[in-house]
This record gives structure tokens, sequence and C-alpha cells, in this order.
């Protein structure tokens, strides 16, 4: 579906939605389109609009109707093509068209100071949360990801990125599963160890207790399944069993812990469990008598077990193979991801390239994607532009080439006949950017006087180069953009206006004449 859109004249801004099939375009209350301007007729076009296609037709008017510059009595119009009518150009406009526009500001001494293109420079911040969250990830993020496909392709980000995906899910599934699995059995695993503890002390309290060495029992630790090893030692630190040690001060790490904790007066506890290194964990009891002076248990003994039982090797080993497993099945399911998205993406692309070689060779008028791809419109938009032009070119044969370039004065005539009827501050240049019509209160706006300045280039005749810079700025992204509207902003008279300039572009494809008008901001 198209629209109407007035980028100059007495109703620029305002929007006109054309409606398939014929649309009546005039000043009479029965027209489609109505449009209270003088100098046009009652019925003075039609827009005939079939599917995605447009055809435009004068009805006979008085002033006639301008098709990007040249008066035609029917055509077939596309996205972009500028209409002139008195007082009014209307650019024709597809709905689903987003049209980057670079702004540059001028600085106070002429120089220009380009600024980023649209489609990089971040719009200001949202309100919503959702939105800031997306505003953050495509604005902060997303350009650390931009500058890593400037140097690899995006297949090659696309499936590192899917990796990192793949590998931070099952890490952040299947690690909390494993890891609960494994505290639970490290519980069951210490409570046996603290049991054997609690039985050495049973068994030998009375012994140490009268330092009767011959009478203590640790026998079963000796053949008991998971003890890697154990000591069996005084308060002072003189080890009384294995046999093997009998005598020595303690010296392994986890039993000098264990003397440090029985003899220190805030363990409450009388076990001491601590996971010592992967799949062993150190158990350590005291070994209390009672003592009848005090009335009390004192500790006379420490046993200091290593506990290293076969189940936690084990639970490690099915733990590993789980998430090896659990990976490998991951990356099967996202290498069949990628195929389908890289193959989904490919094929647009395919096809696009398919048809623009086919319309280069004059088999195909129009490229039209059959899949569905939004994204991809603006760029088939720009192609068919071209398309288009390159079978304008290649009509006219060898004299398709100019031998000069198209005289601007009829497009100057044509632009002037527009500032007669203008209601606001509005001026004329030529292709060379020359001063060549200005109205009176545009003369009031900007310093310029038409009597001293017709011929001289704006950026001379102009009080402020900043200003001249701006529009001339403007004139070229206009002329560089096939004649569309380019709008900017500047500082005049104290108050800021939005500058608007269309140019006009000649059967050469250069600008001929630029049409500037100034709109002051509320």
């Amino acid at each position: 579906m198209y629209k109407l859109v007035a980028v100059g004249g007495k109703l620029r801004g305002q929007e006109f939605v054309l409606e398939e099939g014929d649309n009546i375009v005039g000043r009479g209350d029965e027209s489609s389109v109505v449009l209270p301007v003088n100098g046009i007729s009652k019925r003075h076009m039609s827009i005939t609009v079939t599917s995605d296609v447009a055809y435009l037709k004068d009805l006979g008017s008085s002033n006639g109707t301008f098709l990007n510059g040249e008066l035609i009595k029917s055509a077939t119009i596309k996205d972009g093509d500028l209409i002139a009518l008195p007082d009014l150009i209307f650019k024709l406009v597809y709905v689903t068209e987003k049209k980057i526009i670079i702004h540059r500001k001028a600085t106070e001494t002429g120089e220009e100071e380009e600024e980023e293109p649209a489609y990089i420079k971040p719009p200001p911040m949202p309100k919503e949360l959702p939105l800031k969250i997306l505003h953050i990830f495509r604005y902060k993020i997303m350009p650390f990801i931009h500058g890593m496909n400037e140097e690899y392709e995006w297949k090659v980000l696309f499936s590192i990125a899917l990796s990192l995906f793949v590998v931070a899910t099952i890490s952040l599934t299947i690690f909390p599963i494993l890891s609960d699995s494994k505290k639970i059995l490290l519980v069951e695993t210490a409570k046996r160890g603290v049991h054997f503890a609690q039985e050495i002390a049973r068994i030998n309290a009375r012994a140490l207790e009268k330092k009767q060495l011959d009478r203590i029992d640790t026998a079963f630790l000796e053949t008991e399944d998971g003890v890697s090893s154990y000591e069996l030692f005084d308060m002072e630190g003189r080890i009384v069993r294995p046999i093997g040690k009998l005598n020595e001060h303690i010296s392994e790490t986890f039993s000098i812990k264990s003397l440090e904790w029985a003899s220190s007066q805030k363990s409450s506890k009388n076990e001491l469990v601590q996971i010592l290194e992967e799949g062993v964990i150190g158990v350590a009891a005291k070994i209390n008598a009672y003592d009848a002076k005090l009335g009390s248990f004192e500790p006379v003994g420490i046993i200091s077990i290593r506990f290293a039982p076969r189940s936690l090797a084990i639970e490690a080993t099915k733990n590993s193979r789980a998430y090896l497993e659990s990976l490998s099945t991951s990356a099967l399911v996202a290498l069949f991801f990628f195929g389908i998205v890289y193959f989904l993406t490919l094929r647009p692309f395919e096809e696009l390239k398919y048809q623009i070689e086919q319309g280069m060779k004059g088999k195909l008028r129009n490229v039209e994607l059959k899949y569905m791809m939004k994204e991809l419109k603006p760029l088939v938009n720009i192609i068919n532009t071209l398309l288009q032009r390159n079978r304008e070119l290649s009509s006219e044969g060898e004299s398709a080439e100019f031998a000069e370039l198209e005289d601007d004065t009829s497009y100057i005539d044509h632009l002037k006949e527009f500032l007669k009827g203008a209601s606001g501050p509005a001026m004329v240049l030529n292709s060379n950017k020359d001063l060549m019509a200005i109205n009176m209160i545009a003369e009031d706006l900007t310093g310029i006087r038409q009597n001293v300045s017709e011929g001289i280039n704006i950026l001379e005749c102009a009080r402020e180069k900043g200003f001249a810079a701006t529009v001339i700025e403007l004139c070229d992204n206009s002329a560089n953009n096939h004649g569309f509207s380019e709008q900017g902003e500047y500082e005049l008279s104290g108050f800021n206006h939005q500058v608007f300039v269309t140019s006009l572009i000649g059967s050469d494809n250069f600008a001929k004449a630029y049409y500037v008008t100034f709109v002051k901001e509320e």
C-alpha cells in the first residue's frame, strides 16, 4: 500500500493514504484525496494502485502534473518518486519503507562535523523497563559483536555464540543437579566417618585415661572400606595408633587441625568434618574420659581419619559422564539448529542474487522475493529503482551517453513558480547552490537579500557560515538520495528551525535545482 507524503508547499508534513484501485486527487470535495490549495484543479490527477504497482495520470489539469521534474500525462510511479503540483511537492512512499537519513552538524566556523548514521546512533533511552533492557542490549552490548563481525565472518560468530549458549545452558542446568547429589553423598559419607570416629572414641576412652596403650583397639579401621589412613593421638600430639607410628608426633595437616580444634575452648561439637580434597573427607572426634576431680568429661585423645570411600569416586565418574553426555547431545542439536538458521537466512540472499542477475540481463522486470523477510524490503526497493534506471539508459542505446550536462534553467523556473505560492519562508538554489530566488519571509529570517545575492553561492551570501554549510549538506544528501527530502535543524533569529531541502533530478541523473523551506519549532 502506498501513501502520498507532502514534502514541500502549504501541506508539507501531511500524509494521504492511497486505497487499492483509483484515487482521484484534486481540489473538489468529490476527490479521494482533497487538496485545498489554489492552482490545483478540482480533478487534477488520478493514481491507480494495483497490488504493489501504482499508475499516475493527469486528468487535464490547468497547471499540469510533474513527475520527478518532468511534465507528464501518464506514467508508472514507484516508491520515492516526487510528484509536483502548484505549491505542493509530494513523495510517493511505500508504507513499509524505512529511510535512513544522515545528519551533519555545522560548527560556527563553517566546518562540518559528521554524525553517525541513524542506524548506528542510539535513540533516546525509553522509559519502560523491557524496552530499556532491549535498548541496552542493542546499543551497548551488540556494538562489540558488530565490531567482531568486521573481522570475522557472520557464520563463524554465530557458531561461536551457539557453542557458548550450549555450554552455558548445560552448565547452568546440569551442574546444580550434579552438585546437589554430590552434597547428599558427602553428607551421608561424613555421617559414616563420624560413626567410625565415635566408635573408636567409645571403646578406647578408658584405655587412654589409664595410659594402657596395649588395650587400645583400632583393628576394625585397618580393614574398613574407605579408610585410607588414620591417627589416634593424645592431647600432646603423640601418636598411639597405628603401631607403626607409636610415640611419633603428628605431622599430617588434618591431624594438626584436629588437635587445634580439640584444644580450643570454643569447640563445642565433639566431631570435626572437612572436605580435604576431591573424594577425600577428614573426620576427627574427641575421646573424652570422666575426670572425678573436676566432675566432668575432659578430652584425653583424638582420632583423626582420612575417609575416601569408593562411592565418592564412582559418583564423580558418573557426574563427569552425565555432563559429557548432555554436552554431546546438546552439541548435535545445536549443530542441526545452526544448519536451519544459516540456510534459512542464506536462501533469500541467493534468490535476491539470482533475480538481480536476471534483471540485469533483461529477463526480469522487478525483484520480488517469495521468501518472507521484511528486513530486505528497503533493499529490494532500491534494487528495483536501479534496475528501472538501467532499463531507461539501455533503451536509449548508444545515444544514452550525454555529450554534456543538461541545463538546469527549466527546473529552476518550475521551483520559482512554487515559490510564488509558498506560505512560509523558502528559497531556490541552482545546481551549484547559487541563490536564484528567495521570498520576503526567508529574507527577514536569514538576512539574505535577493537583489544583492542572486546568482551568488549560498556560502558567500549567508551571514552565518554554519547555516550555509547546513543547507549545502542537506542539498548534497538530497541529490545523492534520488531527490528525497532531507531534514536538518539550525537556529535562526534566536529560534530553532527545521530546514527541509528537496532536489529536482534531471534526466542525466544530476540534481538541477533545490527547494529549501524553513519551519519554526514550537
